[in-house]
């Protein structure tokens, strides 16, 4: 981990080093779900409520994937962006060095701008846990933390699968934008607004349902049973992630050099 936050340590201060860019651009990421979130008012307020979820439940599940979404494009972005080290020839040098390649991509850029995303995702989490009291509870608390890091983990799974087909298609495949940005489209509503093949395959295949729905139905007293359940729905993200490891793994093992 030293060897990350030096990764960290030095990508801050590059993209410090113009900070009137810098700051601008993370104005810009704070206008774009902004914007998103304002439709959202104002169809709530057209409408009142969208198949029983009122607003502030719907403004719940929108901001913690937003915020697991804007967290794993600041942390993860050097897998978003892996096309780039393969195209260059520059992924060959990870391979000499005596450190794990995923550390190492996950170290070669980090996107600081999305700070923007992040204060717009937590002033809407704040806003609305602080209007549903059912919330104020320690296990719900700790199930929310949860579900923001699991989010966090398909999220940055995602772009690893992503990475790892650069090792036979060299460019970066557009089809993975369908589970990153169409993913958190989806998953930022509750998935018992679509139909049922949507909601098993976003619980079942990519398992937003399993840290953003089904913990969600906890939170809000919408479901009874046991509180331990809805906490061990959320490591669904993280038990996601584990395979996209290991097949980022089998990758690097068949990895050709490009010859940049």
């Amino acid at each position: 981990m030293r060897l990350y936050f030096k990764y960290l340590n030095i990508h801050l201060k590059s993209q410090m080093q113009y900070r009137t860019s810098f700051w601008l651009m993370s104005i810009g990421q704070f206008f774009i779900p902004f914007m998103v979130f304002a439709g959202l008012y104002l169809m709530f307020d057209r409408f009142g409520q969208l198949k029983g979820w009122s607003f502030f439940e719907v403004a719940l599940c929108f901001a913690i994937i937003h915020l697991s979404f804007s967290l794993s494009e600041c942390f993860a972005r050097g897998f978003d962006a892996f096309s780039s080290l393969v195209g260059k020839g520059d992924f060959d040098r990870l391979l000499v060095r005596p450190r794990s390649t995923a550390l190492q991509v996950l170290g070669s850029k980090f996107e600081f701008t999305r700070i923007g995303r992040l204060l717009q995702s937590m002033f809407v989490l704040v806003w609305s846990v602080a209007s549903l009291p059912a919330i104020w509870t320690i296990p719900k608390l700790l199930t929310l933390g949860l579900m923001i890091a699991n989010g966090v983990f398909i999220f940055t799974g995602i772009f690893i699968l992503a990475a790892t087909f650069c090792f036979w298609t060299i460019q970066a495949l557009e089809v993975a934008n369908v589970f990153t940005d169409g993913g958190r489209e989806m998953a930022q509503y509750p998935l018992s607004i679509y139909e049922k093949w949507v909601t098993r395959f976003f619980t079942f295949i990519i398992p937003f349902g399993a840290v953003s729905y089904l913990p969600l139905m906890y939170l809000l007293d919408k479901r009874e049973g046991s509180e331990l359940l809805p906490m061990l729905f959320t490591f669904g993200g993280a038990l996601f992630l584990i395979p996209c490891l290991f097949i980022w793994q089998f990758g690097v093992r068949h990895y050709r050099s490009t010859g940049s």
